[in-house]
């Protein structure tokens, strides 16, 4: 194994465990310039470069590299002429097969991230509603559904659905578009009040065609963000300029997140996007695979999607990973390779539960059968029991109100809405009600 492919596969591990921005600002130039027996020397373009990586992901570092070569002991770091470096370090042929890492094609202008399109989105029932009111703001921005707001778990896609409408809009539309995070919102309007420059910052918000921001959530608490970005959201709702918005949770469930801004957040369209099912866990895999070049049969497929449940994150992860072990053995993928390339992620899902565990467990606890429970009656002994499945389908598997409602006969979403939103707000209050979800839990995962 070369230096090159050991730092390619230590980075495929580390994207597992390192956020989408500290990968693109701390790992993106960094590279090994020495690779001797137990020892390996990390060059990085700056001093102050050097140090973060020392002080902050030193553990995450020996651990990615020690798992692709375990004799490694001692990792240390220096600063390299990156002119020299490219000499001594030239880049892969052309012909060479490397899966992209998405962080690092940013458009200046916009903020977005180019690889972020329509055309590598893959839509499956956990996502297909958020998608078709994706397509409908991309051919009617500003009127058709203003703001447009998608919230989910982490590794979900989001983030991609988000930035593809404004890739999609760049591309057909001459617009003035901004994508930013809530954390360098925060930072920029903490910034401009400390430079007495906020009408400036204002000014220039509000002079765009599209604004998206990721991870809303993160102004919740912080009164002079909110108080400023309320201005922001009215004065382009105003001149119909399209909002988009991102958070891991509802509006309504932000805590501390002023009702002004959650009611505003809340008048256009609400969507959310839940958790793969196993098919669409496969179609992912099989997408991606054949998008990156990876050979892998139909076994190896299966068992991913069967063992690896969490997000979508999750399976690319997986993916790069047996890609960076084909490319560095040159041999054919096993399933028992992969067993043994997978085992640390696919030991943490032993425990998942599943939809028919979760209704059969309420049943049973409830002495109902479930053919009741799922049936359309709206006796009281069964229909409380039934709106308890619908939030533990809801927060344990992250499943979307649409595929809720399609679990209990084609219900309505409106209606599973009504149910986890009741039911959260009593767990809250009643500490009968919240011991006996606990219970239930126990029976679901077999404490």
């Amino acid at each position: 194994m070369t230096k090159e492919e050991l730092w390619q596969a230590a980075l495929a591990r580390l994207q597992l465990n390192v956020s989408r921005a500290n990968f693109a600002a701390w790992f993106k130039e960094a590279t090994i310039l020495d690779w001797q027996n137990d020892n390996v020397l990390i060059g990085t373009p700056n001093s102050f470069s050097k140090e973060w990586l020392k002080k902050k992901f030193h553990e995450d570092i020996l651990k990615a590299l020690k798992d692709v070569a375990p004799e490694i002991k001692k990792v240390e770091y220096a600063v390299f002429n990156k002119s020299s470096s490219e000499k001594n370090n030239p880049p892969p042929p052309q012909n060479s097969k490397q899966i992209p890492f998405e962080e690092l094609q940013l458009n200046p202008r916009t903020g977005l991230n180019t690889r972020y399109t329509f055309k590598d989105f893959v839509v499956a029932s956990f996502n297909e509603v958020a998608y078709a009111a994706a397509e409908a703001v991309v051919r009617d921005p500003g009127r058709a559904y203003n703001p447009f707001f998608v919230y989910g778990g982490v590794g979900l896609g989001k983030t991609h659905l988000l930035q593809a409408i404004g890739n999609k809009l760049d591309e057909e539309e001459e617009m003035k578009i901004k994508y930013i995070s809530a954390d360098k919102l925060v930072s920029q309007i903490v910034n401009s009040i400390h430079d007495r420059s906020i009408d400036s910052l204002k000014k220039e918000f509000q002079q765009l065609d599209l604004l998206i921001v990721d991870d809303i959530q993160f102004v919740a608490g912080k009164e002079k963000t909110q108080e400023e970005f309320f201005h922001i959201f009215n004065a382009l709702y105003e001149r119909n300029s399209q909002i988009i918005l991102s958070s891991d949770r509802l509006p309504s469930a932000i805590p501390a997140l002023e009702k002004r801004l959650s009611s505003r957040f809340e008048g256009g369209m609400v969507t959310d996007v839940g958790r793969p099912d196993y098919e669409s866990r496969r179609a992912i895999l099989e997408t991606k695979a054949k998008e990156w070049k990876i050979d892998l049969s139909h076994e190896i497929v299966d068992y991913v999607a069967t063992n690896i449940q969490n997000n979508v994150r999750e399976l690319e992860g997986a993916l790069k990973r047996l890609d960076a072990h084909q490319n560095m053995k040159k041999g054919k993928l096993t399933l028992s390779i992969v067993q043994k390339i997978l085992r640390d992620l696919t030991k943490t899902q032993a425990k998942i539960a599943t939809p028919q565990k979760i209704v059969s467990s309420v049943a049973s606890f409830y002495d109902i059968e479930i053919k009741e429970l799922l049936s359309p009656t709206r006796k009281k002994d069964v229909a409380y029991p039934r709106q308890i499945a619908m939030y533990l389908l809801r927060q344990d598997l992250k499943k979307s109100y649409l595929s809720i409602g399609e679990v209990f006969g084609g219900r309505d979403h409106t209606t599973v809405i009504y149910a986890c939103t009741k039911i959260h707000g009593e767990t809250a209050k009643d500490a009968q009600l919240a011991e006996e979800i606990n219970l239930i839990r126990q029976r679901i995962y077999g404490e």
